[in-house]
């Protein structure tokens, strides 16, 4: 069963950074393409980043240029590494491929 378990949430200090990984079991992560979403407290969940199955990346209006998407083949993880933190991009992330979830990350950034 495809599962997808994320991790590396935590609470930074604005303007820093962290990096966050979805660990895929079931399928290998360069078969299809995996996004990264997030929601926070009262609002709907957006798209931050995705990355297609031929390593193509994407990335919402609201986080270009401070986050970037990548994965590793070999350890079946894709990763989000988010610099230059902003107390907005407070959420809980979550990995996302087609219908399947992680529980989610929390992350908060602090002012």
């Amino acid at each position: 069963q495809m599962q997808l378990v994320e991790s590396g949430g935590g609470l930074v200090q604005s303007g820093g950074s962290l990096r966050l990984t979805c660990t895929a079991s079931a399928f290998t992560v360069n078969t299809y393409a995996i996004g990264w979403f997030r929601q926070a407290p009262g609002k709907e969940r957006e798209g931050v980043a995705t990355i297609t199955s031929a390593g193509t990346t994407d990335y919402g209006d609201s986080v270009k240029g401070r986050f970037t998407i990548s994965r590793d083949i070999a350890e079946n993880m894709v990763y989000l590494q988010m610099n230059a933190l902003k107390p907005e991009d407070t959420a809980v992330y979550y990995c996302n491929l087609a219908t399947y979830w992680g529980q989610g990350t929390q992350v908060t950034v602090a002012s």
